[in-house]
Protein backbone atom coordinates (compact mmCIF):
# COMPACT_ATOMS: atom_id res chain seq x y z
CA UNK A 1 0.00 0.00 0.00
CA UNK A 2 0.94 3.43 -0.71
CA UNK A 3 2.06 5.33 2.64
CA UNK A 4 -0.99 7.75 3.57
CA UNK A 5 -0.68 11.27 5.06
CA UNK A 6 -2.71 9.90 7.82
CA UNK A 7 -1.08 7.94 10.60
CA UNK A 8 -4.12 5.80 11.05
CA UNK A 9 -4.74 5.44 7.48
CA UNK A 10 -0.95 3.52 7.59
CA UNK A 11 -2.69 1.11 10.27
CA UNK A 12 -3.45 -2.20 9.16
CA UNK A 13 -7.09 -2.66 11.20
CA UNK A 14 -6.67 -6.23 10.33
CA UNK A 15 -4.13 -7.15 12.74
CA UNK A 16 -5.23 -4.93 15.95
CA UNK A 17 -7.12 -6.50 18.73
CA UNK A 18 -9.33 -3.98 20.23
CA UNK A 19 -9.41 -2.76 23.04
CA UNK A 20 -6.09 -1.43 23.34
CA UNK A 21 -4.42 2.13 23.83
CA UNK A 22 -1.85 2.92 22.05
CA UNK A 23 0.57 6.40 20.76
CA UNK A 24 -0.89 7.50 17.12
CA UNK A 25 1.44 10.08 17.13
CA UNK A 26 4.09 12.35 18.76
CA UNK A 27 5.06 16.03 18.22
CA UNK A 28 7.18 18.46 19.34
CA UNK A 29 5.61 21.72 18.97
CA UNK A 30 7.49 25.22 18.78
CA UNK A 31 7.47 25.97 22.26
CA UNK A 32 9.18 22.65 23.58
CA UNK A 33 6.21 20.81 24.47
CA UNK A 34 5.57 17.45 23.30
CA UNK A 35 2.05 16.79 22.00
CA UNK A 36 0.91 12.91 21.82
CA UNK A 37 -1.75 11.66 20.12
CA UNK A 38 -3.51 8.12 22.04
CA UNK A 39 -5.49 5.45 19.86
CA UNK A 40 -8.03 4.55 22.39
CA UNK A 41 -9.71 1.63 20.89
CA UNK A 42 -13.17 0.32 22.31
CA UNK A 43 -14.30 -2.03 19.52
CA UNK A 44 -12.73 -4.44 16.63
CA UNK A 45 -12.27 -2.60 13.56
CA UNK A 46 -14.69 -3.83 11.02
CA UNK A 47 -16.09 -6.50 13.24
CA UNK A 48 -18.18 -4.03 15.74
CA UNK A 49 -18.60 -0.33 16.80
CA UNK A 50 -20.13 1.87 19.16
CA UNK A 51 -24.02 3.49 18.81
CA UNK A 52 -23.70 7.07 18.09
CA UNK A 53 -25.70 7.93 20.70
CA UNK A 54 -22.86 6.13 23.59
CA UNK A 55 -19.70 7.88 21.46
CA UNK A 56 -21.16 10.98 21.73
CA UNK A 57 -22.39 10.77 25.78
CA UNK A 58 -18.65 9.03 26.48
CA UNK A 59 -16.77 12.17 24.04
CA UNK A 60 -19.07 14.70 26.91
CA UNK A 61 -18.27 12.47 30.00
CA UNK A 62 -14.80 12.07 28.80
CA UNK A 63 -13.91 15.86 27.75
CA UNK A 64 -15.47 16.98 30.98
CA UNK A 65 -14.11 14.44 33.56
CA UNK A 66 -10.89 13.86 32.46
CA UNK A 67 -10.39 17.54 32.66
CA UNK A 68 -10.95 17.20 36.69
CA UNK A 69 -8.05 14.95 36.99
CA UNK A 70 -5.34 17.03 34.69
CA UNK A 71 -4.94 20.21 32.70
CA UNK A 72 -2.84 18.13 29.86
CA UNK A 73 -5.80 17.08 28.14
CA UNK A 74 -6.15 19.40 24.57
CA UNK A 75 -9.11 17.12 23.04
CA UNK A 76 -11.07 13.93 23.02
CA UNK A 77 -12.84 13.13 20.18
CA UNK A 78 -14.30 10.00 18.84
CA UNK A 79 -13.21 8.42 15.13
CA UNK A 80 -15.69 8.64 12.31
CA UNK A 81 -15.80 4.59 12.04
CA UNK A 82 -17.39 5.09 16.30
CA UNK A 83 -14.21 2.34 17.23
CA UNK A 84 -12.87 4.31 19.97
CA UNK A 85 -11.56 7.66 20.21
CA UNK A 86 -8.27 9.97 20.11
CA UNK A 87 -7.42 12.16 22.86
CA UNK A 88 -4.76 14.66 22.55
CA UNK A 89 -2.61 15.29 25.72
CA UNK A 90 0.20 17.48 26.32
CA UNK A 91 3.57 15.73 27.56
CA UNK A 92 1.81 12.58 28.98
CA UNK A 93 3.16 9.38 28.37
CA UNK A 94 1.37 6.09 28.06
CA UNK A 95 1.19 4.54 32.12
CA UNK A 96 -0.26 7.96 33.15
CA UNK A 97 -2.28 8.30 30.22
CA UNK A 98 -3.81 4.89 31.19
CA UNK A 99 -4.25 5.51 34.65
CA UNK A 100 -6.15 9.38 33.82
CA UNK A 101 -8.29 7.33 31.50
CA UNK A 102 -9.40 4.66 33.86
CA UNK A 103 -9.98 7.10 36.54
CA UNK A 104 -12.37 9.30 34.30
CA UNK A 105 -13.95 5.62 33.11
CA UNK A 106 -14.73 5.23 36.92
CA UNK A 107 -16.41 9.05 37.24
CA UNK A 108 -18.29 8.17 33.86
CA UNK A 109 -19.70 4.44 35.56
CA UNK A 110 -20.33 7.15 38.76
CA UNK A 111 -22.37 9.85 36.41
CA UNK A 112 -25.94 10.13 36.97
CA UNK A 113 -26.01 12.39 33.88
CA UNK A 114 -24.08 13.37 30.55
CA UNK A 115 -22.63 17.00 31.29
CA UNK A 116 -24.29 19.65 28.89
CA UNK A 117 -26.88 16.83 26.68
CA UNK A 118 -29.23 19.62 26.03
CA UNK A 119 -29.73 21.75 23.17
CA UNK A 120 -28.40 24.86 24.40
CA UNK A 121 -24.63 23.42 25.17
CA UNK A 122 -25.03 21.02 22.63
CA UNK A 123 -24.96 20.31 18.49
CA UNK A 124 -27.70 17.44 19.28
CA UNK A 125 -28.31 16.94 22.45
CA UNK A 126 -31.19 14.60 22.55
CA UNK A 127 -28.33 12.40 21.28
CA UNK A 128 -26.96 10.52 24.09
CA UNK A 129 -27.63 8.02 26.23
CA UNK A 130 -25.42 7.08 29.76
CA UNK A 131 -26.17 3.85 30.08
CA UNK A 132 -24.87 3.00 26.43
CA UNK A 133 -21.63 4.80 27.60
CA UNK A 134 -21.45 3.23 30.51
CA UNK A 135 -21.48 -0.21 29.19
CA UNK A 136 -18.88 0.71 27.05
CA UNK A 137 -16.66 2.32 29.47
CA UNK A 138 -17.50 -0.80 31.58
CA UNK A 139 -16.66 -3.43 29.09
CA UNK A 140 -13.32 -1.16 28.33
CA UNK A 141 -12.01 -1.38 31.90
CA UNK A 142 -12.69 -4.73 32.51
CA UNK A 143 -10.30 -5.45 29.31
CA UNK A 144 -7.66 -2.90 31.37
CA UNK A 145 -5.16 -5.71 31.59
CA UNK A 146 -4.98 -5.98 27.68
CA UNK A 147 -4.60 -2.11 26.96
CA UNK A 148 -0.87 -2.52 25.96
CA UNK A 149 -1.56 -5.34 23.62
CA UNK A 150 -2.16 -3.57 20.07
CA UNK A 151 -1.78 -6.78 17.10
CA UNK A 152 -2.94 -10.59 17.47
Amino acid sequence: MQKMNVESFNLDHRTVAAPYVRIADRKQLPGGDTLVKYDVRFTQPNQDHLDMAAVHSIEHLTAEHMRNHTDALIDFSPMGCQTGFYALMLGVETSEFEDLLARTFQDILDATEVPAANEVQCGWGANHSLSAAQDAVRGFLAQRAAWDEVTR
